[in-house]
């Protein structure tokens, strides 16, 4: 037996006499057709305007720019003109590395590289300073009177009030730096702060005057230090006593005498004519003679001596001026 199928709200089948309910077959509808979506427009270019000066604020023209874009590709190149100025249009928003490759001058260097923000619509003014080229400065330092170049000279370069560079000699007594250049032409001056070891320092002023790019050579003469006088030495004491006397400092004192050999308070006793010995001390060999209270016994002697001496020969004399009496010679005898 067929199944009959009925559209309606539910169809029943009839399955040997059972009746069963099954969901009426309904039609889907169909899904609309996407649409493509609305295009962003694209934002309005900007532009960088570049106007290029020196320190002094004069325009410089004939500078060489290079902008490159932030994945570093080339956006624009140019020089400036007449007015210093150099425009790049029509760039997408966004930053920027702009380079100066030439300043088109000889006095003046290139500027260092810089970022530059790009807006939808705007100008971004940009201000170039090219400074002006530095003085290429070789320092020497040598002898006075040889002329040998000497290491380890220190000078301070400036103008005015303001030290500009610093420089010392290396151990072949010369060295090199940049120095900076204001104007045109410029007056500096130069003052050692350390001289070489061995050297007096140099004291006199002395000044230079440089231009942008000009090599310049300071040269700076030094003498040498003059050796400070040494005292005579005096002899070291050998331990012996010498013939010299010592003054004492100590008030009233008696000089003292000190000799070699034996010392003057010691004798030694003499052996006389007859065997016995005689206590007057003798002056040993190489001694010197006694002063003050211990020559008294010799004086009183030798005064003694010629006392006795003196006496004998008025005794002497007397007795030879005495007449003799004499015998008469006309005495009778018996």
């Amino acid at each position: 037996m067929h199944a009959r199928f009925v559209r309606s709200a539910a169809v029943a089948v009839a399955v040997t006499g059972t009746l069963t309910w099954a969901p009426a077959a309904s039609a889907q509808p169909s899904e609309p057709t996407p649409s493509a979506p609305a295009q962003t427009p694209a934002p309005d270019p900007g532009s960088v305007e570049i106007t290029t000066k020196d320190p002094a604020g004069d325009v410089l023209p004939g500078a060489t720019f290079l902008l490159l874009d932030s994945a570093g590709q080339e956006a624009g190149r140019g020089k400036t003109d007449a007015q210093g100025k150099l425009t790049f249009s029509d760039l997408a928003p966004g930053v920027y590395r702009l380079k100066e490759i030439s300043s088109g001058s000889p006095l003046h260097d290139t500027a260092a590289d810089q970022d530059v923000i790009v807006t939808p619509g705007a100008t971004a003014r940009v201000t170039v300073v090219d400074p002006i080229k530095p003085a290429h400065v070789t320092l020497k330092a040598r002898d006075n009177k040889t002329g040998k170049l000497l290491p380890g000279s220190t000078v301070n370069i400036g103008s005015g009030d303001t030290t500009l560079l610093t420089l010392t000699t290396g151990h072949k007594g010369t060295t090199t730096g940049e120095l900076p250049v204001l104007n045109r032409r410029a007056e500096f001056w130069v003052k050692q702060v350390t001289a070489p070891a061995g050297y007096d320092p140099y004291t006199q002023a002395k000044t230079f005057t440089a231009g942008p790019g000009s090599p310049v050579t300071v040269t700076i003469t030094n003498a040498k230090t003059a050796p400070k006088s040494q005292p005579t030495p005096t002899r070291p004491p050998s331990g012996k006593q010498t013939d010299t006397p010592s003054e004492s400092t100590s008030g009233g004192s008696k000089p003292k005498l000190t000799a070699t050999g034996t010392r003057a308070s010691e004798s030694s006793l003499t052996p006389a004519r007859d065997g016995a010995e005689s206590a007057s001390p003798s002056a040993p060999a190489g001694s010197l003679a006694r002063t003050g209270a211990d020559a008294t016994p010799w004086l009183i002697g030798g005064a003694g001596v010629l006392l006795v001496g003196g006496i004998a020969a008025v005794v002497a004399t007397h007795r030879r001026t005495t007449p003799e009496p004499q015998q008469d010679e006309n005495t009778d005898t018996n």
